[in-house]
């Protein structure tokens, strides 16, 4: 075993070695990470990462997993999963904060029961709130961006600091941390008084709008691509005859064309086909380019 493993299980309680990522991924695809950390505290993040850059081992840093398409020949070093270990949630009038870990349904639904509005867009969104501020994501007219006021995060140095307004650089799916190497570790968010009942009846809205035209039943990584200015990727998709499209295992999905699925036993090189396959499509019948929303993470080649 190399050193550096060695020196990564004193570094951290929780690891995994030669871990399959399809085990962490939405998309239910990927190859083995070389080491899998499931960090457990801030102290420990911090630790690993200075293993790492001691040791000179590549790095990345992973939430839920449901916006990520993971190479069938794995990820190279270390991977750190911020999830339940780190996923309080606790509020003050109407400022809460939380962790990095807590996934944004849960963190829905527990502003909700504390008669707190503004996070009613993200109930059905499968993510963690780390992933959700790295991408500024949203749904239903909401983002992030309206209730996010400071982000505590771990620089490029392994030092914490905190980004607050317009530092955070918010746009569409993206953010100051999508230029940077930064580690997400909490936010502060400005959320309004209301009615439970009528905080929870939004939700239910937007998550029976979203079960209605989303493929929620089969892996995907949700939106495949970003919306291009003045379309919507997924009627292009359809116009351009491919709803239903198959390379292997992965199909543009029957019930939404924005959305390619694992139909079962997709690899990572099926879907990069398709999506290859789809946006030479668009391009030649439209004149539109589509950039993939989905992250594409791993060791590249086939």
């Amino acid at each position: 075993m190399a050193d550096w493993k060695e020196r990564l299980k004193n570094a951290a309680e929780a690891v995994l070695f030669d871990e399959p990522m399809k085990n962490h991924t939405s998309f239910k695809i990927g190859g083995p990470a070389d080491a899998l950390v499931c960090a457990q505290s801030e102290d420990e993040i911090q630790s690993v990462l200075e293993l790492c850059r001691t040791e000179s081992v590549p790095c990345m840093v992973m939430g839920n997993g449901s916006n990520m398409l993971v190479s069938d020949k794995g990820i190279e070093g270390v991977v750190i999963k911020i999830g339940e270990s780190m996923s309080a949630v606790s509020a003050e009038g109407v400022q809460v904060t939380a962790q990095a870990g807590v996934v944004l349904a849960k963190l829905a639904n527990t502003v909700c029961k504390k008669g707190l509005s503004g996070l009613e867009f993200a109930a059905g969104i499968p993510g963690a709130l780390g992933g959700a501020l790295y991408m500024n994501a949203g749904a239903y007219g909401g983002e992030m961006k309206d209730v996010v006021r400071s982000v505590r995060y771990i620089n490029e140095k392994g030092d914490i600091c905190t980004a607050e307004g317009g530092e955070l650089d918010f746009g569409y799916r993206h953010s100051m941390f999508s230029e940077r190497g930064c580690v997400i570790l909490s936010c502060v968010m400005e959320l309004s008084e209301d009615n439970e009942e009528d905080i929870r009846a939004r939700a239910a809205e937007f998550n029976r709008r979203r079960a209605e035209k989303q493929p929620l039943s089969m892996p995907s990584a949700g939106s495949t691509f970003k919306r291009p200015e003045g379309y919507f990727a997924g009627k292009l998709i359809e116009d351009a005859g491919l709803k239903g499209y198959a390379v292997g295992g992965a199909q543009v999905s029957e019930k939404h064309s924005g959305f390619v699925v694992n139909t079962g036993g997709a690899t990572a090189q099926d879907v990069l086909d398709l999506i290859e396959y789809i946006q030479k499509t668009v391009y030649d019948k439209f004149n539109v380019s589509l950039e993939t929303e989905v992250r594409l993470i791993g060791r590249q080649g086939r």
